[in-house]
């Protein structure tokens, strides 16, 4: 008689300021990319949530928005996302830049950790180690465990993938036995829609850079799977004001084309078949004011309002 393995299984959200590099660990974790990474902050909007599987443990990510300072009311769905994930997972780690340290907004985020009097377990994880000496990481690592009662401390890169084996390793024997919350070769609990509407929003994202900061969105309108094994994908991307309608289309169409095609190529390898991929382009002036839009990228529209 063979003793049955123990497995374990869990949720753990990242929780950080933007750009602290949660989308680029979860992505590191799971081993492909569930999550949007750009060089632009504030990019995550929805909690997205990849699957990592460490020996009989399964690691669920939650990948929460970056923590700031809320203006608009997307923003503040953002921020209640984000707090949100934290309540519902089993172990929280708390993300901060090497070279940036004890910021304003990182003090913000361990005051609220201290609010809440959470008894989760929250890790420490000082990302981008290759910027600074080790000296200041050291001191740093002391600074922010005076700062709060984290219950353990990792230095990682997750860009190079320096030290995440040993957090992958302490998380996977961390979680609680469980059985597995999902099937063993799924990597994402995103519909395949929004994760399609993500990667296109990422191009627009990298080809745009300032132009039109957080005033689009991409939704996934139709999917239609074809005999031959194909998928067809129509999007539309939703722009605040007409004259960015022109700058999405670019000269003679060039921009949304060049979108496309970067867009297509991503995810056709990440569903390992050929995508056919059309976008349109429309103007919704109030969409970031629209309950419909915020359930289609993952937030909810009441979270948004002041004073919830």
């Amino acid at each position: 008689m063979t003793d049955t393995p123990v497995t374990r299984a869990g949720f753990v959200a990242l929780i950080g300021e933007p750009n602290a590099g949660k989308s680029t660990l979860l992505n590191q974790m799971v081993g492909a990319k569930v999550s949007i990474v750009t060089h632009k902050v504030q990019t995550t909007r929805a909690r997205i949530r990849g699957i990592a599987m460490a020996g009989d443990s399964q690691i669920v990510f939650v990948d929460t928005p970056g923590i700031f300072r809320p203006r608009r009311r997307l923003d503040r769905s953002m921020v209640a996302a984000a707090w949100g994930g934290a309540a519902d997972a089993d172990i929280i780690l708390m993300l901060v830049e090497a070279h940036r340290g004890l910021t304003e907004g990182a003090q913000a985020i361990i005051d609220q950790l201290k609010a809440l009097e959470t008894r989760t377990p929250v890790a420490l994880v000082i990302n981008k180690i290759d910027r600074v000496k080790a000296e200041v990481l050291l001191a740093l690592s002391q600074q922010l465990n005076e700062a709060y009662p984290f219950c353990n401390s990792f230095m990682i890169s997750a860009e190079k993938g320096y030290g995440c084996d040993d957090l992958r390793d302490w998380l996977a024997a961390s979680l609680p036995e469980s059985p597995w919350l999902y099937p063993e070769d799924q990597i994402a609990d995103l519909p395949m829609r929004m994760i399609a509407a993500e990667i296109t929003r990422e191009k627009l994202t990298l080809r745009l850079h300032e132009e039109i900061p957080y005033q689009l969105t991409v939704e996934t309108e139709a999917w239609e799977e074809r005999k031959d094994g194909s998928a067809r994908v129509d999007q539309i991307v939703y722009v605040a004001r007409p004259g960015h309608k022109g700058i999405v289309l670019g000269k003679g169409g060039e921009t949304i084309k060049a979108v496309g095609q970067a867009a297509r190529g991503e995810l056709e390898e990440f569903m390992g078949r050929r995508v056919h991929l059309f976008l349109q382009v429309k103007v919704r002036e109030n969409w970031q004011d629209e309950a419909e839009r915020y359930g289609e990228i993952g937030l909810d529209f009441r979270d948004g309002d002041p004073g919830r």
